[in-house]
């Protein structure tokens, strides 16, 4: 009995303790936040769906370019009507009122050509008509096979151009959702650096209130021996006055990043997230040759261009297409017969053929179809201009984007070395301060210089981030592992 009531009461334990530090303080590095974002985030959820939406389409696609079966039946078809007929005993023609019970089922298989846009179809049917009024006869027909093809002869062909823009579409697709990743990748980065922006910016006040007040009971004690004047104990009074106010503005920033971070990353609004500040950064050094390569070869941007060029040569070869004449060729050939009994339906049926050569001459129009071509064909310059406009404005982007990460790295360093510098330096004006070797202004003006070096730093660092995953945005391209970035396409999708 003890032994269970001290296993209930360790389990209890152990379940609140979980339960409390999913709700308590992680501390958290700017990989691990990434991580999260890209597995939990809304972000996330979206660009994983925008994917599946763009593979589905491409499965449709693919799809549509195999064989169809389908059964097509009217199992029942009552017609209860007045017919005009001719009577041959009174040798006039009276209306009759007849009742027919009708029924027919159908099996086709169709196959799309994509070499000449074409479409095969391969067909086997059954119909049975019953009289339900006069003589109340029954009747058959059959057609057990009959095959057709038919071909638009205009010179447009919908499915070769299906052929050419699907994959390219479905490509960009899979390398936009890897781009996303690293879009994700900054925003969680921007997020991250607002909340240790904050967190600093805490602990720098909470070090600046604990000095003011320290700051301003040494000053009053100094005052009282004459060594200190008025001003310069007023002057300490409300650098401790303004030291509390920027405590409350500093802890009211902490909650207001903590919970946008929260929010993104999907959890509780009570978790304390502590971050932690990268202190190394990757020895890098891109060459911007290397940046562009990848960049044409892996950036969806590219595609998206070749996309383009591709829909306006549909549009202009459609329309080249409608100008001149429109002609078309339907041939079938097949067996049927008919009975009055079901056993002799299939019995030696007979041949039936049927070729129709249709043609559509444009006469008259007044331009219409002329129009619609040069339409066309301005369209598509200005867009050819606009593509090529793009190309030159992707890489002066690539180019600026190497130099500024090159140039980011050094701009840390240096950022580093003065957040070093200026907090020495503090310290040991603060020292010379207490033994009175330096007045209040000397101490504000060391103070201002350590919090303005540790922002630069922390911005430093923030913008490094940002660089490197624009970078391997626009690229596609991990440059510490050396390899393309990729995803896990078959997971997203069985997920």
């Amino acid at each position: 009995m003890k032994n269970t009531i001290l296993f209930l009461i360790i389990f209890c334990f152990g379940f609140f303790w979980q339960a409390n530090a999913q709700k308590g303080d992680l501390s958290l590095s700017l990989n691990e936040v990434v991580t999260i974002a890209s597995q939990k985030s809304l972000d996330a959820f979206r660009y994983k769906n925008m994917y599946l939406a763009s593979y589905w389409e491409f499965r449709y696609y693919k799809a549509d370019k195999l064989p169809s079966l389908s059964l097509s039946t009217t199992p029942l078809d009552f017609n209860h009507y007045r017919k005009r007929e001719y009577n041959f005993q009174t040798n006039e023609e009276e209306y009759v009122l007849r009742d027919y019970f009708n029924s027919d089922v159908a099996v086709q298989l169709n196959q799309k050509i994509g070499l000449t846009g074409g479409s095969l179809f391969l067909s086997s049917e059954l119909g049975m008509v019953k009289n339900l009024s006069g003589d109340q006869k029954t009747s058959y027909q059959a057609t057990p096979v009959s095959i057709g093809y038919s071909q638009a002869l205009n010179g447009y062909n919908e499915l070769r151009w299906q052929s050419k823009i699907e994959p390219v579409k479905f490509e960009k697709a899979k390398k936009e959702f890897v781009q996303s990743q690293e879009t994700l990748a900054m925003k969680s980065t921007s997020m991250f650096f607002e909340l240790v922006d904050a967190q600093i910016q805490l602990k720098i006040a909470q070090n600046n209130m604990a000095n003011a007040d320290t700051l301003y009971k040494i000053g009053k004690g100094r005052f009282q021996v004459g060594t200190v004047t008025q001003d310069e104990l007023l002057n300490l009074e409300l650098g401790q006055l303004n030291a509390q106010q920027a405590l409350s503005s500093a802890k009211l920033e902490v909650q207001r990043a903590q919970s946008g971070l929260n929010s993104y990353l999907v959890m509780d609004k009570e978790t304390q997230i502590n971050c932690q500040v990268p202190s190394v950064i990757p020895t890098l050094q891109v060459r911007a040759d290397e940046a562009l390569d990848l960049a044409l070869k892996n950036n969806p941007d590219i595609l998206d261009q070749e996309q383009q060029r591709l829909e306006q040569d549909k549009a202009v070869a459609q329309a080249k297409s409608e100008t001149g004449l429109n002609t078309s060729l339907y041939a079938v050939y097949g067996l049927n017969q008919s009975a009055e009994n079901f056993d002799m339906v299939y019995d030696q049926p007979d041949q039936s053929q049927r070729l129709r050569f249709g043609v559509n001459v444009p006469l008259v129009d007044w331009g219409r179809r002329k129009g619609r071509l040069m339409m066309a064909e301005s369209t598509r310059e200005v867009a050819n201009a606009r593509i090529r406009q793009s190309r030159i404005d992707f890489e002066q982007n690539i180019f600026q984007s190497v130099m500024e990460f090159n140039l980011q790295a050094e701009q840390v360093r240096n950022a580093a070395k003065a957040d070093t510098v200026a907090q020495k330096g503090f310290e040991v004006t603060f020292q010379r301060f207490l033994i009175g070797k330096v007045d209040v202004i000397k101490l504000n003006i060391a103070r201002n210089d350590r919090e303005s070096a540790r922002k630069s730093y922390i911005t430093a660092v923030k913008t490094y981030w940002n660089y490197y995953y624009r970078l391997r945005m626009l690229t596609l391209f991990d440059f510490v592992k050396k390899e393309n970035l990729t995803a896990e396409y078959d997971k997203i999708i069985h997920n």
